[in-house]
C-alpha cells in the first residue's frame, strides 16, 4: 500500500479499538509497527507507567530496540525518560555533544547499536500522561515538522484507545490495567523465544511469525500466546509447517 493509504488504515485501526473489546498488547504492537513503517523509521518502542510512576517497556519493534530501552531505564537516563518526565517532545541527534552531556551512558549505547538519531513523544491527554513513545533513525534524516505531528496523532489515539477502554476514575485502576499488560507482554517474550527454536528464527522474525498468523486468524496475540506457552495450541500451526514423521520418535507429533 501507499503510504496514505498506510496511514488511513492505520489510524482506523487504532480508532476501532475505542468501541470494541480489543487486545492491548496488539494495541502496541500495531503503533511501533505503524511508526517504523509510516515514518521510515529504523526502530519504535513504547513505555508506559506503572503503579508507582515507573515508566516500563511495553513494547518495541525489533530485539535491539528492546535492549536499547531496557538500558535506558536501567541506567535512568535517555530521551523517552525525559518526554515522559517533562511531557513535552524530544529530537535529538546522537551525535550532537549535547546528546552525550545530557545521556552519556544511553548515547553510547545507542550509537553502539547504529542509531543516530531518536525523538521521544509524551503519550498523553489534558493532564494525563500515561508514557512515551520512542522512534529511533540510523540515518542523517530525521522526521520533519510533518511526521513529528504525525508520530504525536498515533500516541495521542493510543493514548485515548487505553484511556477510554478501561474508563480510568483513578491513577490506581489505570497502574493496574498496565501492570496486566506488562504481564502479558512478558508471556510473548517467551513465545518469541519458543517459535524461534522450534523454527529456526532470530527473535525479530519469530514475532512476525507470530503477529502475521493472530491477524490472519483473528486470534489476540496475548490469546495465542498464552495458548503456545501452556501447551494448547501447536507452535507448528503458527509457524505454518507440518512436522515430519520420525520413525525413531513417533511421538514427535503429538508434543
Amino acid at each position: 500500500m501507499d503510504r496514505e493509504t498506510s496511514l488511513a488504515a492505520t489510524f482506523v485501526q487504532l480508532a476501532d479499538t475505542l468501541v470494541r473489546e480489543f487486545d492491548v498488547t496488539d494495541l502496541f504492537d500495531r503503533l511501533t509497527t505503524a511508526c517504523v513503517d509510516l515514518l521510515d523509521a529504523a526502530a519504535a518502542g513504547l513505555m508506559l507507567a506503572d503503579q508507582r510512576g515507573t515508566l516500563q517497556l511495553m513494547a518495541s519493534s525489533s530485539r535491539a530496540m528492546r535492549a536499547l530501552e531496557l538500558f535506558e531505564l536501567s541506567h535512568d537516563e535517555g530521551p523517552c525518560l525525559d518526554a515522559y518526565a517533562r511531557r513535552s517532545q524530544i529530537s535529538v541527534d546522537l551525535r550532537d555533544a549535547v546528546a552525550r552531556q545530557s545521556w552519556p551512558h544511553f548515547t553510547g549505547r545507542a550509537m553502539g547499536l547504529g542509531f543516530t538519531g531518536v525523538q521521544a513523544l509524551p503519550m498523553r491527554l489534558r493532564d494525563r500522561t500515561i508514557g512515551s513513545l520512542n522512534v529511533f533513525h540510523t540515518s542523517g534524516t530525521r522526521l520533519d515538522e510533518h511526521d513529528t505531528s504525525l508520530a504525536q496523532a498515533l500516541a495521542d489515539v493510543a493514548t485515548i484507545a487505553i484511556l477510554q477502554r478501561r474508563r480510568m476514575d483513578s491513577s490506581e485502576e489505570l497502574a493496574a490495567q498496565l501492570q496486566t499488560a506488562l504481564n502479558d507482554r512478558i508471556v510473548i517474550e517467551q513465545v518469541k523465544g519458543l517459535l524461534a527454536e522450534r523454527g529456526r528464527l532470530d527473535v525479530d522474525q519469530a514475532f512476525a511469525v507470530l503477529r502475521d498468523f493472530c491477524r490472519s486468524s483473528r486470534i489476540p496475540l496475548t490469546q495465542t500466546a498464552r495458548e503456545l506457552l501452556t501447551g494448547r495450541r501447536d507452535a507448528d500451526e503458527v509457524l505454518g509447517r507440518t512436522v515430519p514423521f520420525d520413525p525413531a520418535n513417533p511421538h514427535e507429533d503429538a508434543q
